[in-house]
């Protein structure tokens, strides 16, 4: 029987029932091989149920730096009788499944390793509690695993003992599983696994975070202090770790009250009218959601939109439409953001690619709410909000202060015979505006999304309702100089081909670009790293013959607004769709683009373009 043999390069797959417990001891798997010095991407794989169904997580380790999702699995770690075949049936051939040997089973292939560890014998002879016996069994695999990965067992108490923390009687009772499954492989096992762990150094100064705890944090030290928000999944663990942050970071130490607002609001509409209430009056408040919200909330989103004030919006994309896939990752809400409510409405949008973007674009997107006056949208999704990435650091300087944009001072009105809440001034379409109680006489106007004029004044007037919206969209046209650039990866400038990408779709281009150039395909490519679109992403549109797009929905939403915003010829741009609810794999990339070269679509004319 072949083996598969690897040291560092593998992917790990655990099928389990949803609601085992099995979650945390896999997710503690991924961390002691992070821990030992190995870049690692975890995908939590669960059903939208709260239990009885099937889940999985996949774990890839590579000292490459190849962390998008890849299909085919090298170890096969079965633990629910329900998923078996389909399990079975995903093990590279020379792989390895470990299995629950208390109860034989014959999984009829003869091209894998079978590996027998009796979890369940093992737990019922050890612990009486039925519910204990079920969730140790976690253990007892990880503490196998260990022995057969060659990973240094204290790197998993460790880590129960941290878990543990404040909860010491627990302690004692995981590492005991975890030492009946490392002895039972060390005494049973030898020798039956040729992929392993070797120690390096690959993860020193980088870290081990999801996108939606790192959106939390940026929040914080974007100085947001009113977080107004309706649970859905999968927005609201970003919530919920700003209101962690903010126990940590915004309790007042000498009285001991919060410096913050954190409201559950009864549903979406309401809560991002609390955001906007709240930044009306002179907070930073934000709200996160997903889709379905953002469809709820588009009439209160016009209403920031048209009366100018600052908010900002999370949504963490998934799968649609209607309610959806709430547990599966999509790139779905392209143009709903970008367009989002009624009339002429434009929207600025981040979009980030790791944790660390969603740390760094959340405290941004406060200075470019309150700069322009305008509702930000932070495009994140599932997979980069609720998955753990390995991602470097994060960096933040402390001299750095917030812009507020153009907010008068009481000395500035006093200064003023008369003030506009909606007058172009300077010329670039961004008024002047001002805050409740500022001064006892001057700056108060009547806030209002129905049409005014240059004074706030409510109006029946065409041609003054048509010059706001006028101004609304030079400032709009004049944001890019405040967002962030996108980011280009050119190998060579001998290639007509390019290729453009957004969001987590990053984690798995640049195993497929290697893929490429290795084929003999080298291609340039741009990373979209906000809307609207820099004068550099027209750019590598033009001087290229042709363009892949990369998307991972079905509708090619990105495509879309490129065509809309910059007159695109359509027949330039072919698309790249993943819609199935997984992370997208480099593999797809590559194989949808030499399929694509392969079938000659490339062969545009000169006339064909114009």
């Amino acid at each position: 029987m072949s083996k598969i043999s690897s040291v560092n390069e593998f992917v790990i797959k655990f099928a389990n029932v949803n609601g085992s417990g099995s979650a945390s001891a896999n997710q503690m798997f991924a961390k002691g091989i992070f821990r030992s010095g190995i870049p690692v991407s975890p995908k939590n794989i669960f059903p939208s149920n709260i239990q009885g169904l099937p889940t999985w997580f996949e774990i890839r380790a590579s000292e490459k730096g190849y962390l998008g999702r890849k299909a085919g699995i090298d170890f096969m770690v079965a633990m629910n009788p329900q998923s078996y075949a389909q399990d079975v049936a995903e093990i590279n051939p020379g792989g390895y499944l470990l299995y629950d040997s208390s109860w034989k089973r014959e999984f009829h292939r003869d091209d894998i390793n079978i590996v027998e560890v009796p979890l369940t014998s093992l737990c019922v002879d050890e612990f009486s509690n039925p519910k204990t016996r079920l969730l140790f069994k976690n253990l007892v695999y990880v503490g196998a695993l260990a022995y057969l990965m060659n990973i240094d067992k204290e790197v998993f108490v460790n880590l129960i003992n941290e878990q543990f923390t404040g909860k010491e009687k627990l302690i004692a009772p995981n590492v005991k599983a975890l030492e009946m499954g490392f002895n039972y492989a060390e005494s049973n096992l030898s020798d039956v696994c040729d992929i392993k762990v070797k120690v390096s150094n690959l993860t020193d100064g980088m870290i081990l975070t999801n996108g939606n705890n790192a959106g939390g944090l940026g929040c914080v030290y974007g100085g947001a202090t009113v977080c107004a928000w309706y649970p859905i999944t999968p927005s609201t663990s970003l919530a919920e770790s700003y209101k962690k942050y903010c126990d940590q970071f915004r309790i007042d130490e000498v009285t001991g009250k919060n410096n913050f607002a954190f409201v559950q609001a009864e549903d979406e509409l309401a809560s991002i009218g609390m955001a906007i209430g709240a930044n009306w009056n002179g907070a930073r408040a934000f709200t996160a959601t997903s889709g379905p919200g953002i469809s709820l909330m588009t009439e209160f989103i016009g209403l920031a939109y048209f009366a100018e004030i600052p908010v900002v919006i999370f949504n963490i994309q998934r799968g649609g439409p209607s309610t959806g896939m709430p547990t599966r990752t999509q790139q779905s809400d392209i143009l709903s953001c970008a367009y989002a409510s009624h009339g002429d409405t434009k929207h600025v949008m981040l979009i980030p690619s790791d944790p660390k973007e969603c740390f760094e674009f959340a405290a941004d997107a406060f200075d470019v709410s309150d700069r322009l006056q305008t509702p930000v949208f932070v495009l994140s999704d599932l997979d980069i909000g609720m998955n753990d990435w390995t991602c470097p650091e994060f960096e933040w300087d402390d001299k750095r202060e917030f812009d507020r944009g153009k907010v008068l001072s009481k000395d500035e009105l006093d200064s003023m015979d008369s003030w506009g809440r909606y007058l172009d001034v300077d010329g670039d379409g961004i008024p002047y505006r001002t805050l409740p109680g500022t001064h006892p006489e001057k700056g108060a106007y009547f806030t209002r999304g129905s049409s005014h004029d240059e004074y706030a004044k409510y109006i029946e007037d065409g041609e003054a309702n048509a010059r706001n919206l006028t101004r609304i969209q030079k400032k709009f046209n004049g944001a890019t100089k405040f967002l962030p650039k996108p980011v280009l990866k050119q190998e060579t400038n001998a290639s007509s081909i390019g290729l453009i990408y957004f969001g987590s779709t990053e984690a798995a281009m640049q195993e497929s670009l290697d893929q490429l150039s290795a084929s003999g395909h080298p291609i340039d490519a741009m990373r979209i790293r906000a809307f609207p679109f820099d004068l550099e992403i027209w750019n590598f549109i033009n001087e290229h013959e042709s363009i892949f797009l990369v998307e991972q929905n079905r509708d090619a939403q990105m495509k879309t607004l490129l065509i809309a915003e910059g007159k695109i010829n359509p027949r330039k741009i072919l698309s790249v769709l993943c819609f199935d609810g997984a992370p997208i794999t480099a593999k797809f990339i590559t194989d949808s683009i030499i399929d694509t070269l392969a079938s000659d679509q490339l062969l545009l004319t000169a006339e064909d373009l114009k």
